[in-house]
């Protein structure tokens, strides 16, 4: 199992490269919306559209490798109690790990780049034009993945969407797992690394710069993950295992350029946040 994931997170460099060097098709697209009935312009647009589609296809079924791959490291980590699973499966809990590291990061940078969702917008209008004129225009992904690519992008955070579909989906569909083991591997691996991020006697030990931006990724990926599945959330005080004042420190203790987004993904993506019972101090800490 390790060797099946890992082949597969060895492919996230390359997926949050590409997304970096993601420039869109703006000038093409504004060339085309000022010229509609230039029907070489509109060739040219399209004609740099569908590379560009292809690159936002193999970001989206990426994303179906990366649910594929949670279900398998949640199926054997959530065997037994959280404690005991970290002890025993270090490697697999690292590679859990990878993949919110991952996640946090490629919702970071979709964000930051409006010409994704414009784009694929822009290439469906085209689409639809193209073929009401010639009905053999080929697409260049099938309708029904386009349908689902554009659920997909319409999130601000697409990524941390689908790992949450995937958590909820695995719990449904796995009813002989305790959902207490599921959760309790996601509040563990918070207070894990917001520990880390805390206690000089470990954070002196890190030996590369971004380490404390990546526990902080990780735990505020499971902090929402742990909030999706626990009956009463992460923000309750009925939540006896994360700490959410000491995790809220461990993000603006440390300043960088990515605390205003996690610390958005817990205001905006969490599912207890604004419950009733969630006490007014903890809302207070995250406005």
């Amino acid at each position: 199992m390790y060797a099946e994931v890992k082949a597969v997170l060895d492919q996230a460099e390359g997926i949050l490269t590409d997304l970096k060097q993601y420039d869109g098709a703006g000038d093409s697209i504004r060339d085309a919306i000022s010229q509609p009935s230039n029907q070489a312009v509109q060739l040219e647009a399209w004609k740099t559209l569908c590379p560009l589609v292809l690159k936002l296809q193999k970001f989206f079924q990426f994303s179906i490798s990366l649910d594929n791959s949670l279900h398998k490291l949640l199926g054997v980590l959530c065997r037994e109690n959280a404690m005991s699973a970290l002890k025993t499966k270090q490697a697999l809990a690292k590679l859990l790990a990878d993949i919110l590291q991952f996640v946090l990061k490629f919702d970071s940078l979709k964000m930051a780049n409006p010409a994704i969702q414009n784009d694929f917008s822009f290439y469906r209008r085209t689409l639809n034009r193209l073929k009401s004129l010639n009905p053999d225009t080929e697409s260049v992904v099938s309708d029904e993945e386009a349908n689902r690519m554009s659920l997909f992008y319409a999130y601000p955070t697409p990524m941390l969407k689908c790992i949450n579909d995937s958590t909820a989906n695995f719990v449904s569909q796995n009813s002989a797992i305790p959902t207490n083991n599921v959760s309790e591997i996601f509040g563990v691996m918070a207070n894990v690394c917001c520990e880390m991020i805390e206690n000089p006697e470990y954070n002196s030990r890190f030996q590369q710069a971004d380490t404390v931006v990546v526990c902080q990724r990780v735990m505020v990926g499971c902090i929402v993950l742990y909030d999706q599945i626990h009956p009463v959330g992460a923000f309750s005080r009925q939540n006896q295992i994360i700490d959410i004042r000491a995790s809220v420190r461990a993000l603006r203790g440390h300043s960088n350029e990515e605390v205003e987004g996690l610390l958005n993904a817990l205001r905006y993506t969490t599912k207890h946040l604004n419950d009733e019972d969630t006490p007014k101090a903890i809302k207070d800490l995250l406005k």
